[in-house]
């Protein structure tokens, strides 16, 4: 167990406390505190969560401390991490059903397109668009959590991103799974 690795584990243990969180502002509420402070917290978590993804990264590719454990659970709570959130936003009201929709299709396809191209032994680099995918979505999420003026463009601004990183990321696959088969 590494640097990396536990950064991650942190990442997936915050998830669910957030999602909570999200799900329940009557915490702060029912003890005097304007419902604002729950909107704060849950943001606060994400932020964090966030950055332990930026630093599990940097001091992996510094340090040369990647491992397979690492490369299964930084995706997957990276994964866990935005769905919690989106989800949560979606159950209490605060984002576009649709729009969720359309990310959490499209990160579970990828993810399983993914997953096959690992098992043949294709590169599943993120490439620049996939990660300007994820800093909207960060965004956009930071935005509904705190309930601010445009959040739920940001939202469908990232969901369109989404989409556009997904279909080039089925294109590249499939150029580079048909290169593969005529090997």
């Amino acid at each position: 167990m590494n640097i990396p690795n536990i950064l991650a584990l942190i990442r997936l243990s915050i998830a669910p406390v957030m999602f909570w969180i999200i799900l329940n502002p009557q915490l702060f509420t029912d003890n005097g505190y304007h419902i604002s402070w729950s909107y704060f917290f849950s943001t606060l978590l994400f932020v964090l969560a966030s950055l332990t993804d930026y630093f599990d990264g940097f001091i992996a590719r510094e340090l040369n401390q990647k491992t397979k454990l690492g490369a299964i659970i930084d995706p997957l709570a990276d994964k866990m991490l935005v769905m919690a959130a989106f989800l949560g936003l979606m159950v209490a009201g605060d984002a576009s059903v649709w729009a969720i929709y359309i990310i959490i299709v499209r990160e579970l396809f990828i993810t399983g397109l993914r997953t096959i191209a690992v098992s043949e032994g294709i590169d599943v680099s993120a490439s620049w668009s996939g990660k300007v995918k994820t800093v909207a979505q960060m965004f956009s999420i930071g935005f509904l959590l705190m309930h601010w003026p445009f959040a739920n463009a940001l939202l469908w601004f990232a969901t369109a991103l989404t989409v556009y990183s997904g279909v080039e990321y089925l294109v590249s696959f499939s150029k580079l799974y048909t290169t593969e088969e005529t090997k």
